[in-house]
């Protein structure tokens, strides 16, 4: 069973950037199909972004489309997030999960089985 923790949240101004980190332990990450949401209060757990099939396949939701780009480092066993021309509308808390299985389309929370504790992303106009 893998263990996930995100890091690299923080405030940041609109038009900055942010790599958000989630580091596995107790598992290989390429084992698990991998996404981060995200959430406001009040909302539902939100997809943002998806790697799957052993990286070979990513997803990103049409409103970080060209500003978000979600990629895997084996050797260090973790899943990325870099985050350019950020919104006030980003602002969420972020959460990396892990699927025991690949999706072949973006995946809905429901179908993560591991979470991380989430990072907060705050984005000021």
């Amino acid at each position: 069973q893998v263990q996930l923790v995100e890091s690299g949240g923080g405030a940041v101004q609109a038009g900055g950037s942010l790599r958000l980190s989630c580091a596995a332990s107790g598992d290989t990450i390429s084992n698990y199909g991998l996404a981060w949401f995200r959430q406001t209060p009040g909302k539902e757990r939100e997809f943002v972004a998806a790697i799957m099939f052993e990286g070979s396949r990513t997803y990103v939701t049409e409103s970080a489309s060209g500003r978000f780009i979600i990629s895997t480092d084996n050797a260090k066993n973790t899943l990325y997030l870099q985050m350019n021309n950020l919104k006030p509308e980003d602002t969420a808390v972020y959460y990396c999960a892990a699927s025991d299985s690949d999706s072949p389309r973006e995946p809905t929370w429901h179908a993560m089985d591991y979470w991380g504790i989430g990072t907060l992303v705050t984005v000021s106009s």
